[in-house]
Formats: structure tokens, C-alpha cells, sequence
């Protein structure tokens, strides 16, 4: 059983981990292949809203399922470090999805739907922009805090004397 659960920990790790890391493969293709700006942009808001579906409901179910480890004492440490890491991935993701991503949606829509047609001085390009900045740096801080639950899941277990 103990086993079980970490295998489904693992998995669920990798999963949403493994999403973030492609996404920038997704983002990059669909700029460099497709013929419109405003139609790659629409691809990637589409997968980005896809991997937050993913990243919130996996980051639910992690933190459920560690804490029962936690529990069963399916690991050898404590489950604080891995909670918390989840934690923060999780409130990074929601404020991407629910705060970053529809100001973005209100600045593309206030210029006609196409957000390099409008001027490089338009306030809402501006805006646009400088959310993209933080969008990026959000989905930093997602990565970040899962590489940092993978090492605390990888580590051996505490040694007994």
C-alpha cells in the first residue's frame, strides 16, 4: 500500500512537473510554426490553461495523498517540506490562471483581439507585456518549487544508528 502511494505521488510529480517543462517546448512551436502571432498566442493560451487544469487538480490530489503518507508514514521524513513545495506550486498556478491570465484577456480584447497589432505604446500592449513578464516568471516559480519537491521526495531515507 505504502508503496502504491508513493508510486501515485511520483507519477502525479512528474506529470505536472513534466507540463511545465514542455510548455515552453509548446509555446516556441507554435510562435516559430504558425503563420499568425494572434493564432499561436491562441494555441498557447489554450495550453496553458490545460496545464493549470492539470497543475491544480494533481497539486489537490498531492497534497491529499501526502498528508496520508504523512500518516501511514509511508516515508522515512517528515511530509512538511513536500506539502509546502506543493503548496506554493499550487498558489503559484491559481495566480497565473485566475489573476495573471484574464488581465492578460482584457488588454488582448481592448486592442481588437490581436495583441501585436496594436501600437508599441498602447497602454493595454503595455500592460499586456508586463503581465506576459510575470506570467513567465510565475511558471518559473512553479518549476522551481517541483524540482524542490522532487529532491525532498528523491532523498534516502534518515539512517537509525
Amino acid at each position: 500500500m505504502k508503496t502504491l502511494l508513493r508510486a501515485v505521488i511520483l507519477l502525479l510529480v512528474t506529470l505536472w512537473v513534466g507540463g511545465v517543462l514542455f510548455f515552453p517546448v509548446v509555446a516556441a512551436t507554435a510562435f516559430s510554426t504558425l503563420p499568425d502571432t494572434h493564432v499561436a498566442g491562441t494555441v498557447v493560451r489554450v495550453c496553458l490553461r490545460t496545464l493549470h487544469a492539470e497543475g491544480l487538480f494533481s497539486g489537490a490530489l498531492l497534497v491529499l495523498l501526502l498528508l496520508i503518507a504523512g500518516a501511514l508514514r509511508a516515508y522515512e521524513r517528515t511530509v512538511v517540506g513536500p506539502v509546502s513545495a506543493t503548496l506554493a506550486m499550487l498558489a503559484l498556478t491559481a495566480f497565473s490562471q485566475y489573476s495573471i491570465m484574464p488581465r492578460m484577456e482584457v488588454d488582448r480584447l481592448a486592442v481588437g483581439g490581436a495583441i501585436d497589432a496594436a501600437s508599441v505604446n498602447d497602454p493595454h500592449r503595455l500592460d499586456f507585456n508586463r503581465l506576459h513578464v510575470a506570467s513567465t516568471r510565475v511558471e518559473g516559480g512553479v518549476l522551481v518549487a517541483g524540482v524542490l519537491l522532487i529532491v525532498m521526495l528523491a532523498r534516502p531515507p534518515l539512517r537509525t544508528r
